[in-house]
């Protein structure tokens, strides 16, 4: 939690010094209230007193009363300022911090476990804070500075508020003892929660499809009650501290004023008004050191779960990016556009097995270079080497002559326009979604993003959308088809005019017409940019410059496509199995 307070700002630790100020003034004005309380009573008690010695000791009462609540009210103002500025930073600073992760952070936290961390665990923090800041600095305050009053107003009252405080601290630790192991349960369980109902949400078409909601039903209700169950005990717990603290309150006033019975039957008649005035004072005090303890355990209970959301947001404040930033940022370069891997070799993080071995080849600016081979081969793996979602395990890759790990991560990726296997939409309209990510350099205009859909053959069904270029889009492009999402994805990736263009199966959901028109056009429009495709269809990638064929993370072949008809037996397989006797034949 300490950890958690270093991003507070020096404004708000001045915001907080104040509050401690005002806290110290609001305890004052509470301690003094019983003072006049005594003053009233042996006003009343005595013969001859008048009633504007009554009335003035009430006024003073009421003004402390009224001082104490408009300071209340401004250290809540003031507390409340500090936790929604440092939970909006904390936001800030986890969401930046996720940007900055590679593939291998983001899947050791999980998504959902990110999400429930960015949200649900800033909020116990927040909470903690707010509330901590008006009662966790006033009850020891307050409890000591009522610890001192009391003691000089008789030992057996002094007496019977240390067995009461004593009780109340068991009765704390126990339950504080019992509440800490669920706490932990229930941020774990709340991430189970998120993942359940993630899973659900993003697959509804195949657990319709498969008449599955029964067994989603199940897997929600499983992690449903196991949070309901630690839910349940955790608030138990505080329900059964409320009464447990009323019984020693209670308690206690009844001590007090069976002791003062005590003394006023045994004291000088003389001496009893005294006492019943110090009575009434001390059972205000007494009630005030209880209530000073109750608050301070109420937050105590808040702590634990604090605890653990500020540790599991530090976990990803602290977590080190496995990829590192290179020091070039110079996007002109001798070899604009030149790709190439150099006996590069990867395996996944954690894992036994290489899915690269061994892979050196190089693309050229103005060359189509292509990937094929099975399901499972290392094309995508491949791919993703280039824009740095990983780094080679052995070997390197260059861009422009250069090893990707020596540039900064956006100027690389400044270079290349990426289109992925799952087409990616985001919400916004059409022309937002195709100049995404373009925001940093000049940005696109509206003739590059006509361009681009133009040659991502999207013109036609875009602009018979209602908005044409300002046409919603839903999240993920839900309110489109799978080709109009790829198309757009496509398009996305050529408005940015990268001097390399990365396909990863991105041609898959086009009918072979749309293929064949729009790799024709992107020959065109992209002429200077280096171009490699990973595709599963022989016709996407038959008029390649070079043809890459792999094999168990192996390159089984490589040339042109009468080249490799010729020399790979596994290229031939492939060609085959797609295409007819007469399509080989006219090749």
């Amino acid at each position: 939690m300490i950890k958690i307070l270093k991003n507070l700002t020096k404004k708000e630790w001045g915001f907080t010094a104040i509050c401690l100020g005002l806290i110290i003034v609001q305890v004052w004005l509470d301690l003094t209230l019983p003072e006049y309380m005594g003053d009233i009573t042996e006003l009343v008690q005595t013969p001859g007193s008048e009633m504007k010695e009554i009335l003035a000791a009430g006024g003073r009462m009421l003004l402390l009363a009224s001082g104490s609540l408009v300071v209340s009210v401004v250290i809540a103002g003031l507390a409340a300022r500090i936790s929604t500025n440092l939970a909006s930073r904390l936001r800030t600073n986890l969401f930046k911090k996720v940007q900055s992760f590679t593939m291998q952070e983001i899947n050791n936290f999980s998504i959902p476990s990110l999400i429930t961390r960015t949200t649900n665990d800033i909020t116990q923090v927040q909470m903690l804070v707010v509330i901590g800041l008006q009662i966790l600095i006033k009850s020891p305050i307050l409890a000591v500075w009522a610890i001192v009053k009391i003691l000089d107003k008789g030992w057996q009252w002094s007496l019977a508020t240390g067995i009461a405080v004593a009780a109340l601290l068991v009765v704390s630790v126990v339950m504080i003892a019992l509440a800490i192991p669920k706490f932990k349960q229930l941020q774990q369980q709340t991430d189970d929660l998120s993942r359940v109902s993630r899973e659900n949400l993003t697959g509804l078409r195949v657990v319709r499809a498969y008449n599955a909601e029964g067994y989603q039903e199940n897997k929600f209700t499983k992690a449903n009650d196991a949070f309901t169950n630690t839910n349940l005990f955790s608030y138990r717990l505080m329900a059964a501290l409320m009464p447990s603290v009323e019984l020693i309150m209670n308690g206690l006033t009844l001590s007090v004023y069976w002791i003062g019975a005590v003394l006023i039957s045994s004291a000088a008649v003389m001496e009893r008004l005294q006492i019943f005035s110090d009575m009434m004072v001390f059972s205000s005090y007494a009630i005030q050191l209880l209530m000073a303890f109750m608050m301070l355990v109420m937050v105590l209970i808040l702590i634990p779960r604090a605890s653990v959301s500020a540790n599991r947001i530090c976990e990803v404040l602290e977590t080190d990016p496995a990829l590192r930033d290179g020091t070039i940022n110079e996007l002109h370069t001798a070899e604009p556009g030149r790709v190439e891997f150099k006996h590069v070799s990867f395996r996944y993080p954690d894992a036994e097995d290489y899915v690269l071995q061994d892979i050196s080849f190089q693309a050229n600016k103005g060359e189509t270079v292509a990937f094929i081979g099975a399901t499972g081969c290392g094309k995508s793996t491949v791919i993703n080497l280039i824009p740095r979602f990983y780094d080679a395990t052995e070997g390197g890759v260059y861009v422009d002559g250069i090893n990707v790990k020596d540039f900064t991560q956006a100027a690389l990726r400044n270079k290349i326009g990426y289109v992925s296997q799952k087409a990616v939409l985001f919400k916004g309209d059409v022309t937002s979604n195709v100049s995404f990510g373009s925001n940093g350099t000049d940005g696109v205009s509206k003739k590059a993003v006509v361009s681009a859909i133009t040659t991502a053959q999207s013109r036609d069904f875009v602009e018979n959308m209602e908005n044409s270029y300002q046409s919603y889009i839903a999240p993920g492009g839900t309110n489109l088809s799978g080709g109009q999402k790829q198309r757009l994805s496509i398009a996305r990736a050529i408005a940015r005019d990268p001097e390399i263009l990365i396909f990863d199966d991105s041609f898959s959901a086009l009918d072979y017409k749309t293929d064949k028109i729009l790799r024709r056009e992107l020959r065109r429009r992209a002429a200077d940019a280096t171009i490699i495709i990973v595709a599963q269809r022989i016709g996407t990638i038959k008029d390649a410059d070079r043809i890459i064929v792999l094999e168990e993370g192996r390159i089984a072949g490589m040339g042109t496509h009468r080249e490799l008809m010729q020399s790979c037996d596994l290229y031939k397989e492939i060609a085959h199995s797609q295409l007819s006797k007469e399509e080989l034949e006219n090749e």
